[in-house]
């Protein structure tokens, strides 16, 4: 092969380096897509430990609240001569669904379970307080890209202590007012960067006389 011959074969054809250039960019687009990937789900774990954390004490605040047959500041009958209260007609003001008269104008934490919604089965946005999410004392709680929402219904208990009738209560469980209900479930749901987690927790009528 002659010096001239082996000149003209050096170097790379222009079609070579237009594939090579296909090649490296079709690489690096893969390589920036594993590493963003990455990246998102690496904090993503965070956001969502938050977002349980948030849940839970919301959760616990609703658990925590009174369940009684009676609002609270009701004068209600002479219990010692009457007895205990075993059912709301026997209020002066029996406790149902959502805030009223004085309890409308009341903060969080509020003194009746069922003043945290306005009806069985429909969430709403309980922890909000002037349009932001706050804790229980109306402090805001400056958490960027949470949302909150409460849904408490009846529930019944089986003859084993099950849980039964959760979605569709049927008998014995009345959905227009808690006051006379056993069991309530309280889902809460924490929405956060396009994802969502709930919580479900039971509260039950164990001391409806404690006002």
């Amino acid at each position: 092969m002659s010096i001239d011959a082996r000149r003209r074969q050096r170097g790379v054809t222009l079609i070579e380096l237009i594939l090579f250039m296909v090649i490296i960019g079709v690489a690096l687009t893969a390589i920036l897509g594993v590493m963003s990937m990455t990246t998102k789900n690496s904090a993503d774990p965070v956001r969502r430990k938050q977002a349980l954390i948030l849940a839970e004490g919301l959760l616990e605040e609703v658990e925590q609240a009174k369940f009684s047959f009676c609002d609270p500041a009701d004068p209600g009958p002479d219990l010692e001569k009457r007895g205990p209260f075993t059912k709301s007609s026997e209020c002066t003001n029996p406790e149902t669904w959502g805030q009223t008269g004085k309890e409308a104008v009341n903060s969080r934490p509020y003194d009746n379970i069922n003043d945290y919604v306005d009806a069985s089965g429909v969430r709403k946005a309980a922890f909000d307080i002037g349009g932001q999410l706050s804790d229980a004392n109306g402090n805001a709680l400056n958490l960027a890209g949470y949302s909150a929402l409460l849904t408490i219904r009846p529930a019944a208990l089986g003859p084993t202590g099950s849980v039964v009738g959760v979605d569709n209560p049927g008998a014995g469980v009345s959905t227009t007012s808690t006051a006379d209900n056993e069991l309530l479930r309280i889902t809460v749901r924490i929405e956060y960067d396009g994802q969502a987690l709930e919580l479900d927790g039971y509260r039950a009528r164990y001391a409806p006389n404690d006002l």
